[in-house]
């Protein structure tokens, strides 16, 4: 089974007005994966961005080969699966609570050509993936109650972590397919081994990284980046 760590840097906490050069300096770093925070002032208390600036940086992820990672908290979702979906998106991961028929939330994200995922807040009960384990390819637990970055990681993901990696490692063993198991919520160099260690391999950071270093310095994302994968080595 596939054991790769992969980082994924969360946009919300980068410099909106370079945003480009934001996520070119960051997946060069060494990071994969650009992380989309998508927050509608309904479903969590915070209003962020839309299909269009997906549609802005799209370009510029295929340029340095970072995949673009959808999170939406959203609600009603299936609306807005479409206009991600033709913006760029690779992944698309929602919320239960966001849909009424959450099978057919995830078929719609296949059928535009979309990886799919749920993503589970720290009280919301696993039981949603009973029916459902052939039609994710990611799971997305949060570590942090969403709408806000800087928050600090909750411990008890860690248990939730370890359940989710078994039905993941059962559901492999019957039908030899991958699926992705992400995090996200006070991610840094000094919990990221354990939470691997859990059973993630997949890493939401968004002020961890991009509160590294002065904005000036082209380079500051080295250092940050660095001590994640130095500690997710010792895994």
């Amino acid at each position: 089974m596939d054991k790769t760590f992969r980082i994924a840097p969360s946009i919300l906490s980068a410099n909106f007005a370079k945003l480009g050069q934001e996520i070119e300096d960051v997946i060069t770093s060494g990071t994969d994966i650009v992380h989309f925070d998508v927050m509608d002032n309904h479903y969590v208390p915070n209003l962020t961005i839309g299909p269009l600036v997906c549609e802005a940086i799209r370009d510029v992820s295929k340029k340095v080969g970072a995949l673009i990672d959808v999170h939406l908290m959203v609600k009603p979702v299936d609306r807005i699966i479409p206009d991600f979906a033709k913006a760029g998106a690779n992944f698309i991961t929602f919320h239960p609570e966001g849909s009424e028929h959450i099978d057919r939330s995830l078929a719609l994200v296949r059928d535009c050509g979309c990886k799919s995922g749920l993503v589970f807040n720290p009280a919301t009960p696993l039981s949603y993936l009973d029916y459902v384990m052939d039609k994710v390819d990611m799971i997305l637990l949060m570590s942090v109650n969403p709408g806000f970055g800087g928050q600090k990681f909750i411990p008890s993901t860690l248990d939730k972590l370890k359940e989710v990696r078994a039905r993941i490692d059962a559901h492999y063993e019957k039908t030899g397919r991958q699926i992705w198991l992400e995090v996200d919520g006070g991610v840094n160099a000094t919990n990221i081994a354990e939470i691997a260690r859990a059973g993630a391999d997949t890493f939401v950071a968004g002020s961890a990284v991009f509160g590294a270093g002065k904005d000036t310095d082209p380079n500051r994302y080295n250092t940050v980046v660095k001590s994640l994968r130095d500690a997710l080595a010792t895994v």
